[in-house]
């Protein structure tokens, strides 16, 4: 006995099952490899322009200054490190230090206080909850340039306060940089801990754990991808911050200490040669302050690209 297939065997009737993986190829295939190419080919022409200058950078710190004016893309003729040592003398280590000293304490505020204002703001329904969510979301709208003025009259007060929080001060600048980080902490957050599982941290509940406890043992792993991602995200923005290390970190007195960030150091590093050049110092200096950076996103690249994409794919 065998069996006739009715959508086959009336005539005009159209079946139901889907297409074929290999027809919707075959008509959008060409379409397809031409985007590809131009794609790929704009990812080449954009890599070229970021890799060229880094390793102009790199190759002008181990040059002379004769070497530099004489030809900007010669080879160097001999790899030393004495322009290092030349920039790390004029004040860059102590830049150096200050920046990382501000970026510990500042990024572990904002991931710390980030993650569970978005915790909660996910998770549980409270009166007011859209409102606070969109209040982050706006901030991180705000430019920070229309802010400066008012940002160091206060944190000025807050120096009336106490010393250790006012201008020219790291705990100062660690707050200004976790307000200044946080909404978009907050917004991305938000989205990544709506898409976790709630199975398990219901079944945590049930027996007994602590709210607490099941933020930082249960949600706080889970959420892994995302705080790296957006760890990365406000590292490489703090660590390249100018124009708010301008405003609030500098010496108000003469014989202050100055705790200016290695932007700030930079750009000091570059207007003390004067008439008289130094570039490979300036190069070295260069290459100190994108290292860091650089070896930190290379480290945590696959963690990054899973953050970005987990909230998709799930």
């Amino acid at each position: 006995m065998t069996t006739i297939d009715k959508a086959a065997s009336v005539p005009g009737q159209r079946s139901s099952g889907r297409r074929p993986a290999q027809d919707r190829s075959q008509r959008f295939g060409e379409g397809g490899g031409v985007l590809n190419v131009f794609s790929h080919g704009f990812l080449a022409v954009w890599a070229i322009m970021i890799v060229l200058p880094l390793a102009w950078v790199v190759l002008g710190a181990f040059k002379t200054d004769a070497q530099i004016n004489g030809s900007a893309w010669s080879w160097p003729s001999a790899f030393k490190f004495d322009a290092f040592g030349r920039a790390w003398e004029k004040g860059i280590g102590g830049f150096f230090v200050n920046t990382v000293i501000v970026l510990l304490g500042s990024v572990t505020l904002t991931m710390l206080l980030g993650s569970m204002a978005a915790y909660v703001l996910a998770r549980y329904e409270f009166k007011g909850n859209k409102v606070i969510y969109y209040l982050f979301v706006a901030g991180s709208m705000f430019p920070v340039y229309l802010a400066l003025v008012p940002l160091f009259f206060m944190v000025r007060n807050l120096g009336e306060i106490s010393p250790y929080l006012g201008l020219n001060s790291y705990a100062g600048l660690i707050l200004v940089y976790v307000a200044y980080s946080l909404p978009f902490t907050v917004f991305f957050m938000y989205s990544f801990f709506r898409t976790l599982p709630t199975a398990v941290h219901e079944a945590a509940m049930l027996d007994g754990c602590s709210h607490t406890r099941a933020f930082f043992q249960i949600m706080v792993p889970m959420a892994k991808p995302g705080l790296i991602s957006v760890g990365i995200f406000n590292v490489l923005g703090q660590w390249n911050q100018y124009i708010l290390p301008v405003t609030l970190m500098q010496p108000t007195s003469a014989g202050e200490a100055d705790h200016s960030m290695l932007a700030q150091g930079l750009v000091n590093l570059a207007l003390q040669s004067g008439y008289k050049s130094d570039a490979p110092a300036l190069f070295a200096g260069m290459t100190i302050a994108m290292l860091p950076v650089l070896v930190v996103y290379l480290s945590f690249q696959r963690q990054v690209q899973a953050g970005l994409t987990s909230a998709t794919l799930k």
